[in-house]
């Protein structure tokens, strides 16, 4: 028996489509005009000629410098919070103490204290720790921020682990060292993915700490240096656009290969 097509459902993708589409276009066709182009064509228009030199200028005027160092913050961040955040989780999982637990809520009280309630007393202790106008600066505090968020998730995935499991393991003589590399991280791959893509995110799209805790051009990141196409004559929207598409293309690219451990660890379901 043929079921009838659903016209309300494929109208309606056609409408998400398209609102999905149409900023996507407007952006990526705008970084192969140049300026005169764009402004004669409006954001909707087709360019009559296509040309890769806003990306060139872009690299000339230092977004490469920009890149890199927002690659140095964020693999920097992420492998600090993969080195602390799973051994901390099990250790909050697997024990049964009322100091772990104090320890485990005070810890969460990170979630409720923004970023800027702190940054001033942040400012101070950088600068008197001699980090200010330096990467590491921007990349400690990054790590301590994300943490709390990555502790909620992957305890969650962990308590996903039958105790069944562990007391077998433990049966066989394993230590807690090997039980939490043979069983507890590759169980936790989907929270352990969901970590990654959370704190990549973070330290990736930082603004607040790179705005107030460095200051010249060495150590701009990508945030930083969006500014540079804003100038007291107008701003370089071709040029604003390619490198907001130069910065946008590996989180999208680690979000791609993650997007479903990342759904599952966010949904608390990894570890089944």
């Amino acid at each position: 028996m043929r079921t009838r097509p659903n016209v309300l459902a494929g109208f309606g993708s056609l409408v998400w489509l398209l609102l999905v589409g149409l900023p996507l276009y407007v952006m990526l066709i705008a970084t192969f005009q140049s300026r005169t182009d764009y402004a004669a064509n409006g954001p909707l228009g087709f360019p009559e000629d296509f040309t890769l030199d806003n990306y060139v200028n872009d690299l000339n005027k230092g977004f490469g410098q920009y890149f890199l160092n927002t690659v140095i913050v964020t693999v920097s961040v992420v492998g600090i919070v993969l080195l602390l955040v799973p051994p901390l989780s099990y250790a909050i999982v697997r024990s049964r103490g009322r100091t772990t637990t104090a320890v485990f809520r005070l810890f969460l009280l990170g979630l409720a204290i923004p970023s800027q309630a702190v940054i001033v007393p942040m400012f101070y202790v950088i600068s008197q720790a001699g980090l200010y106008d330096n990467l590491i600066g921007v990349i400690l505090p990054t790590a301590a921020f994300a943490m709390p968020v990555c502790a909620l998730i992957l305890t969650g995935v962990m308590r996903d682990i039958t105790p069944d499991l562990y007391e077998a393991m433990a049966i066989d003589g394993a230590s807690s060292r090997r039980i939490f590399f043979r069983l507890v991280v590759p169980l936790s791959r989907s929270g352990l993915s969901t970590v990654v893509v959370f704190s990549a995110l973070q330290a990736w799209n930082g603004f607040l700490f790179p705005l107030v805790l460095t200051q010249s051009a060495e150590t701009k990141v990508i945030t930083m240096g969006l500014y540079d196409f804003q100038t007291e004559h107008g701003v370089d929207i071709p040029g604003l656009l390619a490198a907001v598409v130069l910065s946008m293309l590996p989180i999208l690219l680690v979000y791609l290969f993650a997007r479903r451990a990342l759904v599952q660890g966010l949904m608390g379901v990894g570890g089944k």
